[in-house]
């Protein structure tokens, strides 16, 4: 069946939602551990989290790339999810959704967190017609996500290990069995309305 071209996939439960990223190993191993980000997680840096595990791996490059070694699945909270896309702005100028450019960056200067849509990806990494969301914090979005949303934070690197040695052997059914299960995301109240192109 054709995905909808914009459309939150995730593993989510009643009340929380994965969300991935990956770190140096000497944030993300202390994270998974702690269950909450350590003091050298930069809480002044926008940080980008991706309810798509395979655009991940496409971002980490299976967590191979330097300093994105170490995979993480950070449950949150689904109230703070919400927050979070009803208090953000597109990442480009969208006409339609914004009266001007100039509307548009002001919008952007005030919002905590900001959404890009990307290709989707499947487990070659390639791009598929439809998007997947990818959610940027900062300020007071970084800060309620470390302090507040943050449920569960889990190392999947083996994980992430294991499907790649699939992948690249060509098992891909073996794969598919391994990758998170993401269905879509019911995001009603039009909460996605205002970041929608």
């Amino acid at each position: 069946m054709e995905q909808p071209k914009y459309q939150v996939r995730a593993r989510h439960t009643a009340t929380t939602l994965t969300v991935y990223q990956a770190y140096p190993p000497g944030i993300g191993r202390p994270a998974a551990r702690d269950n909450r980000f350590p003091a050298a997680w930069k809480r002044d840096r926008m940080t980008w989290i991706k309810p798509s595990f395979l655009w991940m791996m496409y971002r980490c490059g299976w967590g191979t790339k330097e300093g994105q070694e170490t995979v993480l699945a950070v449950e949150i909270s689904r109230d703070g999810f919400a927050w979070a896309l009803r208090n953000a702005c597109l990442s480009h100028y969208e006409p339609g959704l914004h009266a001007d450019r100039a509307a548009w960056r002001q919008q952007l200067r005030h919002s905590p967190a900001r959404v890009q849509w990307d290709p989707e990806r499947d487990p070659q990494l390639r791009p598929l017609p439809h998007r997947s969301l990818q959610l940027g914090l900062s300020g007071e979005a970084a800060a309620r996500y470390a302090d507040e949303w943050l449920v569960a934070v889990t190392d999947v690197t083996p994980l992430a290990r294991e499907i790649h040695a699939l992948v690249r052997s060509g098992d891909a059914a073996a794969a598919d069995r391994l990758l998170p299960v993401e269905p879509p995301y019911p995001a009603g109240d039009g909460l996605l309305d205002h970041l929608m192109p």
